[in-house]
């Protein structure tokens, strides 16, 4: 079962020990139903489950024909999953004769957290280990197992079942994220993972199901459904107004540290508000000093065959030749082929220099160096 349907659940985990009320006031907002992206996810791990099994030996059903959004990357993407999942076992093999593989299974964590259970992508339990691994499909947020409370919640609820079987000391999360070409591996011991169910995550999640505490704005509030609306959020990013909008450089350096630490989340409140007005509107809800109008449209052919029809009975030629794009080709070759064929072939220029907090864990550029590359 998954665990969308938990009221604490543990992929919001994140948001919801952060701000603990957001939980019952989410409920105040019908869902808008699955995203595409979130629909394309379910069925990356769909293939996943069925690689992973066959792997492993077990029976499976293979999903492909069903799947509406399959592509040649979901493919290699979910045999890569299944592949480093069997690396895992092996290692955890070579010092437990029989280590267990749970796939897609159901945890329950209730004990610290009011309802609480999951599902887990991968376990995997062996002497002195636990093992926990978490596919994540998507391209756009990446994601770390440090610290992740979704990962650490998902390792509670397998210790409610393997603790006594096993002599788990420490535990290993790990996060595999192939379209952003990241497997982020963290390690907590026993201990140390029940002293934060004990001490953080029980008292917060009363809270949160209880619907009390504190509200805190943050970056956590990018997949809260009452975002559009929240107070706590609208004051956090009016905070911003006391720099009364001055030119950069007429603000004092440590204004510009304010800002930039919020500036981020400041333009995602702005563009929430923006689309959830519109969709009001649409609606019906009309704005004072607003009104919906008709945005710029596009001309396109109402048949491209019969355009094609017409255009070479008049003597021309109707279409246009050109190299296909590089993530285009990888679909298309494969990742195997297009090594063989175009990885001598392939150059990556330097990105763009970007500000980002400290914390990012890309290297630090000196603007010497980037003065000598522009030369």
């Amino acid at each position: 079962m998954p665990d969308s349907h938990a009221i604490l659940s543990a992929s919001a985990s994140h948001r919801w020990l952060m701000c603990p009320p957001s939980v019952r006031l989410c409920e105040q907002f019908p869902g808008d139903g699955a995203s595409e992206y979130a629909a394309e996810g379910t069925e990356a791990h769909e293939l996943c489950e069925f690689k992973l099994k066959t792997a492993l030996g077990m029976d499976a059903t293979d999903p492909t024909p069903e799947l509406s959004r399959y592509s040649e990357e979901m493919d290699e993407c979910s045999s890569g999953y299944a592949s480093f999942v069997l690396e895992l076992v092996n290692e955890a093999a070579k010092s437990c004769s029989d280590p267990k593989v749970l796939i897609e299974q159901r945890v329950d964590f209730s004990q610290w957290v009011p309802e609480g259970f999951g599902t887990a992508d991968c376990i995997i339990v062996s002497d002195g280990t636990l093992r926990i691994v978490d596919y994540k499909h998507g391209l756009g947020v990446l994601v770390e197992a440090e610290n992740n409370p979704q990962m650490k919640c998902y390792a509670l609820g397998a210790l409610e079942i393997f603790d006594v079987l096993y002599d788990i000391e420490k535990i290993s999360m790990t996060i595999y994220q192939p379209r952003r070409e990241n497997i982020s591996t963290w390690e907590i011991s026993r201990d140390e993972l029940l002293q934060w169910a004990e001490n953080t995550l029980k008292p917060i999640a009363s809270l949160a199901f209880a619907g009390e505490g504190k509200f805190c704005a943050g970056e956590w509030c990018g997949f809260c459904k009452a975002k559009h609306a929240c107070r706590a959020r609208a004051e956090a990013n009016l905070l911003l107004a006391k720099h009364d909008f001055k030119l950069p450089d007429l603000l004092e350096d440590i204004e510009i540290e304010v800002i930039l630490s919020q500036v981020d989340e400041l333009t995602a409140w702005a563009n929430d508000i923006k689309e959830y007005a519109l969709k009001q509107a649409i609606g019906g809800k009309e704005w004072h000093g607003w009104k919906l109008v008709e945005g710029r449209s596009v001309r396109k052919f109402t048949s491209e065959d019969k355009v094609i029809k017409a255009v070479c009975e008049a003597g021309f030629d109707p279409f246009e030749k050109k190299l296909i794009g590089i993530t285009a080709m990888q679909k298309l070759l494969g990742k195997a082929k297009f090594d063989e064929l175009l990885s001598g072939l392939i150059a990556k220029s330097k990105g763009k220099p970007t500000l980002v907090p400290e914390s990012d864990k890309r290297p630090a550029v000196s603007s010497a160096t980037l003065d000598f590359k522009e030369e």
